[in-house]
């Protein structure tokens, strides 16, 4: 008995070891088109009036905030990352889609399972077989390894996990879609609140003067040398300053309150700056390479879309040839559990398969349609995506470059009216003019004041839009952002903080 089993064991083993070698065998090509990225006929360069001490060659910097100089800023950043319940689940939408991949990675491998059993059977006596055999009762045990393989021969598997490959990518980008959006977002909010605050202070200012300007005005009106219109013309310019400065703080709170909870704190609260201080925004170099917006997550998400849509087609016509798989088993089956490993009790069986389309009623050629036209489509959504990248940083550009000619007019305009209102002072205590030139002359340097602060807000803002425009910053070669003071810095005129007013006004007024 022991010679005729003996052959069995080797086919077996040579059984196991096709299988096993089976994922290294019929490495061909794959059916479907190949990626390549297609063209985008973008310009080489944006074109930009700006200079700056930045090189083009550098690479992107994905801490792009830091430009900016502010620690406090770049802490909010860390927590907003750490905190922020949207982008949690983007993170865990990301790690889906990564283990998806993973599952697809595993076709390219045999599967192996163990199975057993034991199982006792009672046959009846009463039945054709049972009245010749009487009740039988047996007991069988098995053990067995199944093993399956496919031959990815045209390349299916291989279409379906490069499909499952860009879909993990696409995920991931989706995730720093959302990242950026946030960065972008917590950026813009903390760089409003900081102008806010120096509006609080100048009006604040402006406030705490026309009061002054107000009791002057009082006491003259009480010695006869001031009318009373003059001291209702005080009283009204005082209440309007009053109420703007109602509105900025009203203005402020809210922003306080969305900058905490986009950072996950709903309950922070940010102590006001206590003198005028506003952040400078970065400029962009000469000649900034068109090729950076290539590293915007939007951007390479539509391309992985591509990529998997374009694996696809390949999946899709490989629905046209047969599927060649490799089964087998191997194990031992026996009545007692005793004799289950012994050289007796081997079973083993293997095998290969085909399965081939015949005639299915065009239904292959219909899913090669399918897969051609989201093929296109796609396409069509990664040139639109880099073609409105395109254009979002030209926008941003053209914004940063007019917001800052325009912070510098209004500076122009600012310290003419600041002059003015002294002219105007000094004439009506003379006695040369009426109170109404100085109170038009006030009002003019208020709107002045918060006119050059919304030209900073607009191009603070418009940095950030550069940034988020790009997918990033650039490297600076020397040093990072700056924080503006009252000192000399190394930016245009327009850098310098608005002129405060005097706090002790003249006898007349307060230059506000």
């Amino acid at each position: 008995m022991q010679n005729n089993e003996k052959p069995f064991a080797c086919p077996a083993r040579l059984t196991l070891a096709l299988v096993l070698g089976a994922s290294l065998m019929l490495s061909a090509c794959a059916i479907g088109p190949d990626y390549a990225r297609p063209q985008t006929g973008l310009p080489e360069r944006y074109v930009t009036e700006e200079a700056g001490n930045l090189t083009t060659d550098a690479p992107i910097n994905p801490e792009w905030w830091t430009l900016f100089g502010d620690a406090e800023l770049n802490q909010l950043v860390d927590q907003a990352l750490a905190q922020n319940q949207d982008l949690q689940a983007a993170i865990a939408r990301m790690e889906a889609a990564e283990a998806a991949a993973r599952e697809a990675g595993a076709d390219y491998f045999p599967t192996v399972d163990l199975q057993g059993a034991s199982i006792r059977t009672r046959t009846s006596g009463e039945t054709a077989s049972g009245k010749q055999m009487g009740v039988m009762t047996s007991t069988n045990r098995r053990v067995a390894l199944n093993i399956g393989y496919e031959f990815d021969i045209w390349g299916r598997l291989r279409r379906s996990n490069e499909a499952a490959r860009a879909d993990a990518l696409s995920g991931r980008f989706a995730r720093d879609v959302l990242q950026l959006s946030l960065i972008a977002q917590v950026v813009s909010v903390y760089l409003d609140l900081r102008v806010r605050d120096v509006e609080t202070l100048t009006m604040s200012r402006n406030l705490r003067a026309q009061a002054k300007t107000r009791d002057i005005v009082q006491g003259r009106r009480d010695v006869g040398a001031a009318s009373d219109l003059e001291v209702a013309q005080v009283v009204a310019a005082h209440a309007a300053t009053s109420a703007r400065l109602s509105e900025i703080l009203r203005q402020r709170t809210l922003t306080e309150n969305l900058l905490g909870l986009l950072v996950g704190q709903p309950g922070l609260r940010f102590e006001p700056l206590a003198e005028t201080a506003v952040p400078l925004s970065p400029l962009p170099p000469v000649g900034l390479p068109s090729a950076l917006i290539e590293a915007r997550p939007d951007v390479r998400q539509a391309e992985e879309a591509l990529v998997a849509a374009n694996a696809r087609i390949g999946l899709a016509k490989a629905a046209y040839f047969p599927v060649i798989g490799l089964t087998g088993f191997f194990g031992s089956e026996s009545a007692q559990l005793a004799d289950l490993f012994t050289r007796p009790a081997e079973i083993w069986s293997y095998g290969a398969s085909i399965t081939a389309p015949i005639f299915n009623w065009g239904r292959t050629s219909a899913r090669v349609d399918q897969a051609s036209a989201w093929q296109r489509e796609a396409l069509a959504n990664y040139q639109k995506t880099v073609q409105g990248a395109f254009r979002e940083v030209r926008d941003a550009l053209a914004s940063l470059s007019l917001f800052d000619r325009t912070e510098g007019e209004l500076l122009t305009q600012l310290s003419a009216a600041g002059d003015a209102l002294k002219l105007s002072t000094a004439r009506y205590e003379v006695g040369y003019s009426g109170f109404l030139e100085v109170l038009d002359s006030q009002r003019t340097l208020n709107d002045a004041q918060l006119q050059y602060l919304a030209a900073r807000r607009n191009r603070l803002l418009s940095a950030v839009d550069l940034f988020k425009a790009l997918g990033g910053g650039w490297q600076e070669a020397e040093g990072g952002g700056e924080t503006e003071t009252g000192s000399e810095n190394d930016e245009t005129e327009a850098s310098a903080p608005p002129p405060e007013p005097d706090e002790a006004p003249t006898d007349a007024t307060a230059d506000s």
